[in-house]
């Protein structure tokens, strides 16, 4: 715990090349919300940070005066280097990893009874020859349409269903050099699922995301929209169970419905974005996760 003062001051790194509308939304609310509580913020790039191993082997790193790091990038480099120098982040390095490859997160999930669809990983390709006894094998344990997903990825970019054999085998020539995964569909969450917000390991808010298109994916950022819906008590149980699995302070858990109504894991995302959830629900989301930091920061 540190001691609240007249300088409370916390720190948000986002990426140094591209800060998408929505990150920079999400960067402004957490500073007003974060400023309500007499907290300053400054904003840095993870190119402003640097840190270094130096040739007798130890860690230097900038000498932040901040009580705590919002991380809203992915480098796991900066992250962990500004951990292992002793900066609390929210996330922490290894949970944003974790989340950021969606293949990883499914392992992470193993023995848990977490249900999900099933999942083929793609195997390391970095030849020019080709072989197609992966995807022979692969139809053979998962039935057509097959959804095809690059493990990292956002905002339903790099994801893409395979109606038959010719359709697999072009997804796969595009991709086969990028992590990638092979899932069943689910069809009976054809075009919709639930975004559930949990904050400190509590459900705060949820919605249903719904295509208008007849995709097959519900992004709001491929044109989707938000519902407000009552988010069932199993849902709510299942996304809190994946978040504390993954240690996760702050975190969007994407559930599909299976065909008993049952949820089933899509995926998690570590920096979910704020601006829709709280367009569509009027919650607020960025003053739950600005209350939980001060709490974990100046008063536990």
């Amino acid at each position: 715990m540190i001691k609240t003062g007249t300088h409370n001051k916390g720190l948000i790194i986002v990426n140094a090349y591209e800060v998408l509308p929505p990150v920079q939304h999400m960067v402004d609310r957490l500073a007003t919300e974060l400023n309500n509580l007499k907290i300053d913020v400054e904003v840095k790039t993870n190119a402003e940070i640097l840190s270094y191993i130096g040739s007798n082997g130890e860690l230097y790193s900038a000498d932040l005066q901040d009580d705590f790091c919002i991380f809203l990038d992915k480098d796991p480099y900066t992250s962990h280097m500004l951990e292992q120098a002793g900066m609390r982040l929210f996330n922490s390095a290894d949970p944003i990893q974790d989340c950021d490859d969606k293949m990883t997160t499914y392992m992470k999930l193993l023995h848990f009874n977490i249900a999900m669809p099933k999942t083929i990983p793609g195997p390391l390709h970095y030849s020019v020859s080709n072989n197609d006894d992966f995807l022979e094998n692969l139809v053979k344990m998962i039935p057509f349409p097959i959804v095809c997903k690059e493990n990292y990825g956002s905002m339903g970019q790099g994801v893409y269903l395979a109606n038959n054999m010719d359709e697999l085998k072009d997804i796969e020539s595009k991709i086969s050099y990028k992590p990638r995964l092979y899932q069943e569909l689910i069809r009976s969450s054809w075009g919709f699922d639930y975004r559930l917000i949990i904050v400190g390991g509590k459900f705060k808010v949820g919605m249903r995301r719904r295509s208008l298109t007849g995709d097959f994916r519900s992004n709001i950022g491929l044109g989707g929209v938000g519902e407000v819906v009552n988010i069932p008590d199993e849902f709510i149980h299942v996304a809190e169970r994946i978040a504390a699995i993954l240690r996760l302070d702050y975190c969007g858990v994407d559930l599909l419905q299976g065909p008993n109504g049952e949820p089933i894991l899509c995926e998690v995302n570590s920096n979910a974005f704020i601006q829709g959830i709280e367009q569509v629900t009027k919650h607020n989301v960025a003053a739950d996760y600005a209350k939980y930091i001060y709490k974990t920061i100046y008063t536990i």
